[in-house]
């Protein structure tokens, strides 16, 4: 990784934050020529960014609250996504079962503006207007790569084996799926190659405006270093108000909201490999998608949540909550028997006044704040699928303090590892097989859907599984950990079990200690040999 920027120096741009929205705005800014350091207070995607549902998607259910203008910004950018970045997205199919007793949310303005002129539906969800939704999601974006909405009768039909007999008919639509937290280190990672700066577990303890600069304090492993920046964005996430009022102690009255997600991951639910979309009695859904291989992932909750502080996580009555309505639809009960892991995140939305969590503004705010006598740029909300139009937009109040060499530039072009077609990593996977005959079909498989061409580059000259180091366990090698730790910013087991990959879920808590452990002989091994 690239030496750290000399804190003598200012830079054009220091950004508060490690999670998509601050990577992804590093990114472009790194790449329209401005200097760029990025601090992130844990790992990077450690909070919200790594506790996503894991979809790149328009927000079919967005259109009851009318926010067209958000959704079709999503529905172009799944395609845009697809292209730059195959190994770590891809098509999914959705199966949305229908039956008439589905009710709409009572607070979306749909169901307010039915209920005045059709009071005798009570609330219900019709047919024809979850048709007419569907349309619209499938013409607001443009789509070139993914299928269209169809009608399937559910009868001896894979899709129908798992539910309940009631459901005979469903709606088949496209969205994407994404993981996360690789999609945030990969834009860390480019924005690195175009010379930006990235410190992780380096935390802003404050910032104050000298000279017309910003001189911001960073506590970097037991010591503290002061940066200078010409602005500072202000994408913390969950903490971005903390920030606002603590850090740069702004008389601001922008505020944020902080919703909470919840999810639950369980042996698998069923055989084939798309999408369910569920739509509770009381109004809300939920998705339950296929995950990891063996397992089916359900979520999610919207839950206030009222202290960044306070690390979320699944309670109980959520983990309850999401068996039930799954149960809902399957054949077979959902239990708390079947649940293998849970998680968690915090959403943290523009502060709108709506009157609960799930009416909640998912659009982003973007608001500069000159009060200092500096400016800094302060992000709120986004939704994974639209970041890097959040940061394209983010780059235009950028450009009204900062000169920048080029205009938008990040469409199409590939994130590290994603330099081949939108459909090619099946045959990437057979080609890595060829050049590498002792890996397994599985084996492979991860290893492109994690590091696509650079799988290669990871495997080297390796000739057989033993060339590759240690194992630790589920096809990990000590050359995999290795390359974590040097290009992906890997420091602990955490981070490289649960957000560079999901192998958390496949390796036994003895073998996640020796990985740690041997991680930290590691870390202490470069020390001294820095010394």
């Amino acid at each position: 990784m690239a030496p750290h920027q000399n804190s003598d120096d200012p830079c054009d741009l220091f950004v508060i934050g490690g999670g998509i929205n601050g990577c992804g705005i590093a990114r472009d800014a790194a790449g329209r020529g401005l200097s760029v350091l990025l601090a992130e207070k844990g790992d990077l995607a450690g909070a919200t960014s790594s506790a996503s549902t894991k979809l790149f998607h328009g927000g079919l259910r967005y259109l009851e609250y009318f926010e067209f203008r958000l959704v079709r910004e999503a529905l172009i950018e799944r395609e845009t996504l697809l292209r730059a970045m195959p190994h770590i997205s891809w098509p999914m199919r959705f199966v949305l079962p229908y039956h008439r007793d589905m009710r709409f949310e009572s607070e979306t303005p749909t169901s307010r503006l039915l209920s005045a002129v059709m009071p005798w539906m009570k609330g219900r969800r019709p047919a024809w207007l979850i048709r007419l939704g569907l349309f619209l999601y499938d013409h607001l974006g443009g789509r070139k790569i993914l299928p269209a909405t169809s009608t399937l009768r559910l009868g001896g039909t894979p899709e129908g084996a798992p539910l309940q007999e009631r459901f005979e008919t469903a709606y088949e639509y496209s969205d994407c799926w994404v993981e996360d937290s690789r999609l945030v280190v990969l834009n860390a990672r480019d924005a690195e190659a175009r010379g930006a700066t990235i410190l992780t577990r380096s935390e802003v303890v404050s910032a104050e405006v000298r000279d017309g600069l910003w001189s911001v304090t960073v506590a970097q492993g037991g010591e503290r270093r002061t940066y200078r920046a010409r602005m500072l964005v202000n994408a913390a996430g969950p903490w971005v108000g903390d920030v606002i009022h603590g850090k740069l102690r702004l008389n601001s009255r922008e505020n944020v909201r902080l919703v909470r997600g919840s999810h639950i991951v369980t042996r698998r639910l069923y055989a084939h490999d798309k999408c369910y979309f569920f739509q509770g009695t009381d109004g809300r859904i939920t998705f339950a998608i296929p995950y990891e291989t063996d397992f089916t992932l359900i979520g999610t909750t919207d839950a206030e949540h009222d202290d960044p502080a306070r690390k979320p996580v699944c309670t109980e009555a959520e983990r309850d909550y999401l068996c039930a309505f799954a149960s809902q639809y399957f054949k077979r009960p959902v239990t708390p028997d079947d649940v293998v892991w849970t998680y968690s995140g915090v959403r943290p939305l523009y502060d709108d006044g709506a009157t609960s969590a799930t009416a909640a503004t998912r659009d982003y705010t973007l608001k500069v704040d000159r009060s200092a006598g500096a400016p800094v740029l302060n992000v709120f909300g986004g939704k994974i699928t639209t970041y890097r139009r959040l940061a394209e937009a983010a780059l235009e109040k950028i450009g009204g303090a900062l000169p920048l060499s080029s205009g938008a530039w990040t469409a199409g072009v590939p994130l590290p590892g994603g330099d081949f077609a939108h459909d090619g990593a099946p045959a990437l996977a057979v080609a890595l097989r060829r050049d590498y005959p002792f890996l397994t079909e599985v084996w492979a498989r991860r290893l492109v859907r994690a590091y696509g061409t650079e799988a290669r580059e990871l495997l080297g000259s390796a000739r057989e599984a033993a060339d590759l180091g240690r194992d630790f366990g589920a096809t990990l090698t000590e050359a995999e950990v290795v390359w974590l730790i040097q290009r992906e910013w890997a420091q602990t087991a955490e981070d490289v079990l649960w957000r560079r990959s999901k192998l958390g879920l496949r390796l036994t808590d003895a073998q996640a200690r020796a990985l740690d452990d041997w991680m930290a002989e590691h870390r202490a091994r470069s020390a001294r040999a820095a010394e």
